[in-house]
């Protein structure tokens, strides 16, 4: 394995590796484990019960983090005339016509939340291959597809902090939470806003632990392991 710096060696001896901290102590050391220069990303990591081979076992939903993420999001919206013209006024920053679903095709994905409204979908389904590894595609269980009257309520939400979260193959949830300079309080409201809606989305049909790890990290910092069982109250 490589050598790890010094600075991260510093931030993980901070860490107790055999201890399952609880959200105010995780919270309170992940402000004391950044070893960038820049403000990183604080995000959790999650292996849920759950076997997403089945479909009624799929994790998936949306949370508004009530302080937001920290960044600008660009949010594109797949609209025509008068749904465009609503879109636009809601501040959208990209409206995808033609000209933009051929630059998506071709690889061009410069936005973090892309919304479609319904009529646009037969166009929105050829750009799956695209859109779909990188959790962009328009979902209407997620959403992100609705009439042009709910665009400005779902444009306000991704620039305020919207998150989409889904169980992936191997049963995991990636997640970001704000950034490392978010204050104490501000970070374990969004944390305590993503758990809560973790849990309101276990499927009926997950069966024994739901919750059974969690780890919390920011960009390019140790992992801090928290305590599933407190983390599942």
């Amino acid at each position: 394995m490589p050598k790890r710096g010094r600075k991260y060696q510093e931030a993980a001896a901070k860490v107790d590796r055999s201890k399952l901290y609880n959200r105010a102590e995780a919270v309170k050391l992940i402000k004391s484990t950044v070893t960038t220069n820049f403000d990183p990303t604080v995000e959790v990591h999650m292996r849920l019960g759950v076997d997403p081979r089945h479909a009624d076992q799929q994790v998936r939903d949306v949370v508004v983090l009530p302080n937001g993420l920290g960044k600008t999001v660009r949010v594109l919206v797949f609209a025509e005339g008068e749904d465009a013209n609503i879109a636009r006024e809601a501040g959208a920053d990209v409206i995808a016509d033609d000209e933009v679903i051929k630059r998506i095709q071709e690889g061009w994905t410069d936005f973090d939340v892309a919304i479609a409204v319904p009529s646009m979908m037969g166009k929105v389904g050829r750009l799956g291959r695209v859109l779909g590894p990188r959790g962009l595609m328009p979902n209407p269980r997620a959403g992100t597809v609705a009439p042009g009257a709910d665009l400005p309520r779902l444009i306000d939400e991704a620039k305020a902090g919207r998150v989409e979260f889904r169980v992936d193959k191997t049963s995991n949830i990636h997640v970001p939470i704000g950034k490392a300079s978010f204050t104490e309080e501000q970070l374990m409201e969004n944390l305590n806003a993503f758990m809560g809606a973790v849990k309101r989305a276990r499927p009926a049909a997950a069966k024994g632990t739901y919750i059974q790890r969690v780890t919390m990290a920011n960009t390019m910092g140790p992992g801090i392991k928290l305590d599933p069982v407190e983390a599942a109250l």
